[in-house]
Order: C-alpha cells, then structure tokens, then sequence
C-alpha cells in the first residue's frame, strides 16, 4: 500500500504527553499512524517513490479527527421546524409527527446531508443516538466514510408515542439485537453498534436493566439521555422515587460503558457517582442553552468524570458544527460560573479529542495523533482573517477556529476531504435530494410552522 507523509507542519498530537510541534510530520501506512515527529527526522527516512505520496502542509495545523458523541443523523430534515418553542411542542408537534413519518430513504438522505456538515466541520467519528431507521444512517455512514457508532432510539413506554414505536420490552430488545447483527464491524470494521435508551419517560426499569445486562455481553456501551430537563427529574421522583441518576444507580447500571447525554440536572453527590462508577458524559452547549438549563460541566471535569462534546440534532441546536460547540463550551461556562479561567481551552480540545475517543470506548484507536493508531485526522488551514495571527495555537483551535479553516479531512488513512473538496459524495445531489425528501416529509407530517413577520405574495 502507498505511504503518506504529511509534512512541514504544526501538529497537535494530544497524546499523554501533549507533544506540540512546530514543523512536523505524520507518516501513514495503509490505515494507520506509522511515525510522529519531526519533519527532519521523518524525511530523512522516508525515500521518495511510487509507493510514497510526499504532502507539503507548511502553513496548516494538523489535528486528530475530531469526534462528536452525540449526534441525531436522521433529524438532520428538521432544521428549523422546532425553533422557539418549549419542550413539549418541540416533543410532541414536531419531532414526534417529524420521526414517525420518517421512511428509510429520509433517513439516509438526511444522514448523508448531517455528516457533509459534519465532516466540514473536522469530525471523523461520531455517536448516534439513535433514529427509528438505523438503516438508512448506516448506508449513509459507510458511503460518505465517516467512523460511527449506530444505536436505534429504544423504547418500550410513554403517552403520545406514535403507534408504530409501542414496542414492548421484548420487541426493543429483539430489535437492538438485529441491529448489532446487521451493522456490526461494517464498512471494514468504522461501523460500531452500541445500545440505545432514549429517556426515563419512555424506558422501564426492566428494559433498562436487560439493555445494560446485553450491552455487557456484546462488548458495547449504552448511549442514553440522562437528567436532560428538569422535568425529567420530577417525573423519576415521581414514578421511580428518586431522581434519574439515583434511580439508575440503585438499578445498578452505571458504569465505564455507559454514555449519558446531556446531564444537567445533577447534584454534586450524583456527580461523585459519574466519577465513581467511570460514567461518560456528553455535553451538547447549544441544545442545552436552547431549552434544557446550565450542566456543571467544570465540576464534573474537576471530580474525574470524562466529558465529551456533541451537537445533538438539527432540531435543538441548527448547527451541526462542532468547532462551534467547542467555542460556546468555552464561554458559557466562564459566564456561569463567573471565572474566566473555567474550561481552559485545553480541556476542550480533549473533548473533541482524546477525552471523546475515551467516552467512545475507543482511546485505543483513535483520539491523538500516536503511533499505532488509525490515521484519523484533520488539516487546518489558519491562513484566514477570522482566525489569524496565531500566537497560541491551542487556545485559537477553540476560540477562533471556524468550519472555513477545516481544509483536509482522512479516516482510515483515506482522504473524504481533500482541499474543502468532498470525495465521497456528489454534495450537490445530497443537497438536492435533501430539499425535495424535507418538504415532503414536513407535508406529510402535517407540521405546521408559525408565520413570522408579513409575508407579501
């Protein structure tokens, strides 16, 4: 197989021991990290050939891919149709009619148009709570070469759930499990299925318990919103007797394998549980600014809980963006706490970084720039107005960095972004597609949006 040399430039390897350099270079073999170092000392041994692509990034910052923990593909169609509302409308009258009326062909539309923004924005791996179509997102995740975890959005209760979701605790269990057996190891091993809940609302207890008791015996986590609103809390309190991450420690389901998503509504005693029990954390700042409250984010980071970074969907954030999640991390945090030195910009790149690979179960593979690992990374091109000088570099990848700066994006050692170019896909027809499958599904959902301001025909 031909090696790539990637050379001449800054690397930020965010290893254990947080080598910076200068002018260095990545040396790729097939689909893994061969060499990390200077860009001397990895010329001087690599000899020039048929078998050996020499690339020249002076200028550029090169990054490890970044990875975003939480992410809805499928409801990448409904941008803009739940703005400005409250949870229960964006629940019930929009996302609900939105979901149920979903076919396959939606959904793999919809992924492939989310992870174009996705891979814009530097991500090469991501988490996926899951849509009621895991199908059309995996088709969409092997075409477009993106590294992914697959889940469906489980449930076995609730009011209001459409007719087509009632699934009893067998039925989500069964259906999890043909999953696993369908996707698993897909697209030559990027494609993971782990085990989705989607809330304590709409979970029992026995389903919780016997996804967790099968996640353990297939290897693979649990991705749940976890303490989302507040709403949330007094309903656990009041069917289970506690608050949701009580209950679920005294269900005895927390553990290193085990993702909840958003996490705002906890106490300090229940943040020492996440601690304790190895319990990974996704952060989503836009959704939780929308309508869901303020996470104590540092304090979690400060008693050992490994936090990660995700957009969640279209519907509750717009932006599927996350160096944009990474500046917003950065500030509302400060604001809220009134400190400007909470969620130093270091701590945020881990997010999307190494501390994400580890929320994912996957530090062994992906999240720095090692030796070993696969060659997932990201070229930066600074070289713009909204993003130079850069005095230091680490502080201007989450302060000033924008999706314009991503320039090259590789999984796998292969390149699905090359110059802001898109390999994988024809982006136009995606975006053409997307146009067409939105306004007939929003048609056949029945939403319908507020008429702002005076429209003239």
């Amino acid at each position: 197989m031909t090696k790539t040399l990637l050379f001449n430039t800054g690397i930020l390897t965010m290893d254990a021991q947080r080598r910076v350099y200068d002018n260095g270079a990545v040396l790729i073999d097939d689909d893994r990290i061969l060499n990390v170092g200077p860009s001397e000392n990895l010329l001087s041994t690599v000899q020039s050939g048929p078998d050996v692509q020499l690339l020249d990034f002076q200028g550029r910052w090169v990054l490890p891919g970044l990875i975003n923990t939480h992410v809805h593909l499928s409801q990448q169609l409904a941008r803009g149709l739940a703005d400005d509302v409250d949870l229960l409308t964006w629940l019930h009258d929009r996302i609900w009619p939105y979901e149920s009326n979903m076919t396959e062909s939606d959904s793999y539309i919809s992924s492939l148009l989310c992870g174009i923004e996705l891979i814009r924005s530097g991500v090469t791996c991501l988490a996926e709570p899951g849509g009621q179509h895991v199908d059309g997102m995996g088709q969409a995740i092997s075409k477009l070469g993106l590294r992914g975890i697959l889940a469906r959005s489980t449930m076995d209760m609730g009011e209001g759930l459409p007719p087509a979701w009632q699934d009893s605790t067998d039925e989500a269990l069964d259906r999890q499990l043909a999953i696993y057996d369908q996707w698993q190891g897909r697209a030559d091993g990027r494609i993971q299925v782990w085990l989705g809940l989607r809330t304590i609302f709409n979970n029992s207890d026995d389903l919780i318990i016997r996804t967790k008791q099968l996640a353990d015996d297939l290897g693979v986590g649990v991705h749940m919103h976890v303490a989302e609103v507040k709403e949330e809390i007094e309903f656990a309190r009041r069917t289970r007797g506690a608050s949701t991450v009580t209950h679920l420690e005294n269900l005895g389901v927390l553990d290193k394998n085990f993702l909840a998503v958003h996490s705002v509504w906890l106490d300090q005693e229940e943040i020492g549980i996440f601690a304790e029990r190895d319990v990974k954390v996704s952060h989503c700042p836009a959704a939780a600014m929308r309508v869901l409250g303020f996470p104590k984010i540092p304090e979690m980071i400060a008693a050992g809980v490994c936090v990660t970074l995700g957009t969640d969907g279209a519907p509750t954030n717009n932006r599927m963006t996350l160096v944009d999640e990474m500046w917003l991390t950065s500030l509302i945090h400060k604001g809220r706490m009134l400190d400007p030195t909470a969620m130093p910009a270091e701590n945020v790149l881990a997010m999307v970084t190494c501390d994400g690979a580890r929320g994912l179960l996957m530090e062994d593979k992906i999240g720095s720039l090692e030796v070993g690992k696969k060659a997932d990374l990201v070229v930066v091109n600074p070289n713009s107005a909204t993003m130079l000088p850069i005095h230091d570099p680490v502080a201007s990848m989450v302060s000033s960095l924008r999706a314009d700066n991503i320039e090259s994006v590789m999984v796998d050692g292969n390149w699905i972004m090359y110059d802001r170019v898109i390999k994988t896909v024809d982006e136009d027809d995606v975006l053409a597609s997307a146009r067409r499958h939105a306004e007939a599904l929003r048609e056949r959902a029945g939403i319908k949006l507020p008429q702002r301001f005076n429209w003239i025909q």
